[in-house]
């Protein structure tokens, strides 16, 4: 059965009704993108959603949205990069729903900047979020849900092309890490029954590309892509339900990337022009 109220009419041909029936899943980022994607792409095959994030407004569209499909979803306004704040969501989840099952990792920002020009304020800005928030989150719902239960699943969101992207020099590297946690979770938590996999997305079609490049720029990005155009959120989410779902199980300890094919084509283009020559030293310039 294929419901309106879901972005993607096609959705409902991809998995079955009820497979994520009486699981629970924990989504950072829940209000906008790929994150709200993947917090309706798991209510419409069962799942309670609980989805969190720092903005109230967007958080209460997707509960509205899962309430739509006939889901149970609960919202809850917090900044992951607060230790109590990600205590909170998580015993919030476990008051509402007494487990989780799945926790999306999906909360991040960047911004494009010139390598030289990163400072280490913002430096810190990215990975703040995208790795000590995700780690954050990852640690309090392992200790207090999956470890103790012995089950479930934990999802990164890294970047394609995966070899770093030209002017995310700090998103990137942070990517990166959060990609290799993922690795190593499955080493170690495997133990417990608990999965651990990145899923990689390219370039994709949300509101804050719109809003953030021009069309010139999103026209770059498509060209790079063999598939010929750019990613949609659900592209990024059926893919995260499927690995969720008992059909992937087995499947742990590894980064899946959704891209279209653009970390194979491997080609930047086009090339960055020459600098031109070295600046004298500082101590040798003419000062006026």
């Amino acid at each position: 059965m294929v419901n309106s109220a879901h972005p993607d009419p096609a959705y409902g041909r991809v998995l079955r009704p009820g497979v994520h029936a009486g699981t629970v899943a924990l989504v950072t980022g829940g209000g906008t993108g790929i994150g709200r994607a993947t917090a309706l792409d798991l209510a419409a095959a069962g799942a309670a959603v609980v989805v969190c994030g720092r903005r109230p407004g967007p958080l209460h569209e997707t509960r509205r949205a899962v309430a739509e499909l006939g889901g149970d979803c609960l919202a809850v306004s917090a900044d992951i990069r607060e230790e109590q704040q990600v205590t909170m969501v998580v015993g919030r989840a476990l008051e509402a729903y007494g487990r989780i099952d799945v926790l999306v990792n999906n909360a991040g920002g960047q911004f494009s900047a010139p390598a030289e020009e990163i400072t280490l304020k913002g430096w810190r800005a990215v990975h703040r979020l995208a790795v000590d928030g995700a780690w954050a989150v990852t640690r309090e719902v392992a200790r207090r849900a999956m470890i103790p239960q012995r089950s479930g699943v934990v999802f990164f969101i890294a970047f394609s092309p995966r070899r770093g992207i030209a002017g995310f020099a700090h998103a990137s590297a942070a990517r990166a890490a959060v990609e290799n946690l993922a690795a190593g979770l499955s080493q170690e938590w495997s133990r417990f029954g608990i999965r651990s996999v990145c899923v990689a997305p390219g370039t994709i079609a949300t509101g804050g590309l719109e809003e953030n490049y021009t069309g010139a720029e999103r026209e770059d990005w498509r060209r790079s892509v063999p598939l010929g155009r750019l990613g949609r959120p659900q592209d990024v989410s059926a893919v995260i339900a499927f690995l969720a779902s008992p059909a992937a199980s087995y499947i742990t300890g590894t980064t899946v990337v959704v891209d279209g094919g653009a970390d194979a084509w491997g080609t930047g283009h086009p090339v960055p022009a020459p600098a031109g020559p070295p600046h004298p030293p500082d101590e040798a310039r003419e000062v006026p």
